[in-house]
């Protein structure tokens, strides 16, 4: 029987992380492949894979995620609180269950199938998105977003991951499967620029600097350093009149159809961001913090005072959109302790991976989505940390033994 189970564990979280993205379409069977996991789990994990736990980054982690609750508790927040905590929870789950899983190279790779699949099928959808309307798509921005399977920024977040594993995976001599890892990176980027994702590309033009710093052969890697810092000077020229045409707070007359492709991109960060700096003007240094429901009513209150725009006024105070930033979250919403431990966490995975690129880039994918986004507020941004977050602690833990 644990043999069985044995077998049977590691392809349950694979199957796992390919189908999360069509979780809307197959809404049960996450929560069964969960189910499996916690079952199978006391029959095929070890006392020597707890091991894996003894690590500072995983006790920083550990101690922010009770801290969330221990701060919550306190302050009487923890029912309305619960919803975020409770994403924080699943990362939690997911580093446990994935003890007794020993060949990584598993759900590195259900992260390309799961990106390819999501990618056919965003595709499929724009087609007959097309065909339907009579109008071409792409022209028509607020179309060819919501015909994602997913939420532009979370797919953005999964095509890079799909391409960075691809790319490690590529062996140095020649190998039959290096064809296809090369195949997925170009299909990632190309579906990246077909729906505009300036997040991710330009975190892969960073990813690519990054590169230059790892391995042999300086000159060919100033040269290609030289060239995209002239490539990541072309796409800030290109998105700068975006963030400077236009006061984003003043009022000016919008239509319902633009006011998606404008909010969908940099403005409800520049609007989130420029709130999320008066609150914590008005609060100052805070140990305890807003908890998460109070700070999106101090943003609430900032977007009905600050924003000009009745209609889009409307639509921050309707949507509650949250800071954007969860660096800037944690800290607002359980203080300075909180921020600490959770950057904390990042601060001690670099200083063990910053010689391994690939560990490296992970964690810099990680960090500069929470820049971009509250990764923790949403069940698939908390799936895809944990993800990071597995590959780094299962990195950081062998660089440790290796050292040991």
């Amino acid at each position: 029987m644990k043999i069985l189970l044995g077998a049977i564990y590691p392809y349950a979280f694979l199957l796992l992380y390919i189908i999360i993205p069509f979780d809307n379409y197959v809404r049960a069977l996450p929560n069964i492949l969960l189910g499996i996991l916690i079952l199978a789990f006391p029959f095929v994990v070890s006392k020597k894979d707890f091991g894996k736990l003894r690590s500072t980054p995983v006790l920083l982690f550990f101690s922010f995620f009770l801290f969330l609750i221990l701060n919550a508790t306190i302050f009487g927040r923890l029912e309305s609180d619960f919803n975020i905590i409770k994403k924080v929870l699943i990362v939690v789950g997911l580093l446990i269950l994935y003890l007794p899983v020993h060949d990584v190279g598993k759900i590195k790779k259900a992260i390309v199938f799961s990106s390819l699949a999501t990618i056919l099928f965003s595709i499929i959808n724009i087609v007959i998105a097309n065909n339907v309307s009579g109008d071409l798509i792409f022209e028509n921005y607020p179309k060819l977003i919501e015909s994602l399977l997913i939420d532009r920024v979370y797919l953005g977040f999964l095509c890079v991951l799909s391409i960075i594993i691809s790319y490690q995976s590529i062996q140095p001599k020649y190998h039959p499967d290096n064809r296809y890892f090369f195949i997925n990176i170009i299909v990632n980027i190309l579906f990246l620029v077909l729906i505009v994702s300036k997040i991710a590309l330009l975190i892969l033009l960073f990813l690519l600097i990054l590169r230059q710093f790892y391995g042999k052969n300086k000159k060919i890697r100033i040269l290609v350093t030289l060239l995209t810092i002239v490539l990541l000077s072309v796409v800030f020229i290109s998105i700068k009149d975006d963030l400077q045409k236009q006061e984003f707070l003043m009022e000016k007359t919008s239509s319902e159809a633009n006011f998606p492709k404008n909010t969908l991109t940099w403005e409800i960060r520049s609007i989130a961001w420029h709130c999320s700096n008066l609150v914590s003007q008005e609060i100052g240094f805070t140990l305890k913090g807003l908890g998460f429901t109070g700070t999106k009513d101090k943003l609430v209150s900032c977007y009905t005072e600050s924003i000009k725009d009745t209609h889009k006024r409307e639509k921050f105070v309707s949507e509650r959109y949250n800071t954007h930033n969860q660096f800037i979250d944690f800290y607002l919403s359980s203080g300075i302790i909180g921020l600490l431990l959770f950057g904390g966490m990042f601060i001690s995975l670099f200083g063990i991976v910053r010689k391994n690129f690939f560990a490296t880039s992970l964690l810099l994918i990680l960090a500069s989505y929470c820049f971009m986004e509250n990764v923790f507020h949403r069940q698939l941004g908390a799936y895809y940390a944990g993800f990071v977050l597995i590959i780094l602690f299962i990195n950081s833990w062998n660089i440790k033994e290796k050292e040991g």
